[in-house]
């Protein structure tokens, strides 16, 4: 701001992030991104596939179901997991930088112009809606905020959407 630019940060929420993710696609990157194969790579997919759950309730227990996606919550694996799901995020920006802490994302830029900032990170909005449906994930919209930095502009002329 200093230099009279405006800075914009968008707050992504992705619904119901380590619930969602898709166990063949984790897998896949796990082996394209990470390099992992052979015995490990099946380490994981054991751990991943055929969980089962079932609830109790007033001691009686419910016939368990199978889980189909998700990461074990509770585990120093799932937010480990996750960060490999979306590590290739970033790819996808043009125009704005990622910061990525387990499931909290945040994308920022700054422009000299309302309408520049308001057009760089709608571009890269429309770019993270596409590659979380790529990923079979949802972004959660009462929950994605914009912060608007800036001293000479009015934040109601921006506007922001994510597909």
């Amino acid at each position: 701001m200093d230099n009279g630019q405006l800075s914009g940060v968008v707050f992504l929420d992705i619904r119901k992030a380590f619930d969602s993710i898709d166990h063949t696609i984790l897998l896949q990157k796990m082996n394209d991104q990470f390099g992992i194969k052979n015995v490990e790579l099946d380490w994981f997919k054991s751990y991943l596939t055929n969980r089962e759950q079932a609830c109790i309730v007033n001691g009686a227990m419910s016939s368990p179901k199978t889980i189909v996606c998700g990461v074990p919550q509770g585990s120093i694996l799932g937010p480990l997991l996750f960060l490999l799901y979306i590590n290739d995020l970033p790819e996808c920006l043009e125009k704005t930088s990622p910061h990525l802490y387990a499931d909290d994302t945040q994308i920022s830029t700054s422009a000299k112009t309302i309408e520049e900032l308001t057009e760089n990170l709608n571009n890269d909005l429309k770019k993270v809606g596409e590659w979380l449906a790529r990923n079979k994930l949802q972004h959660h919209p009462t929950k994605t905020k914009l912060m608007y930095i800036g001293s000479k502009y009015n934040a109601d002329t921006m506007t922001y959407d994510i597909p």
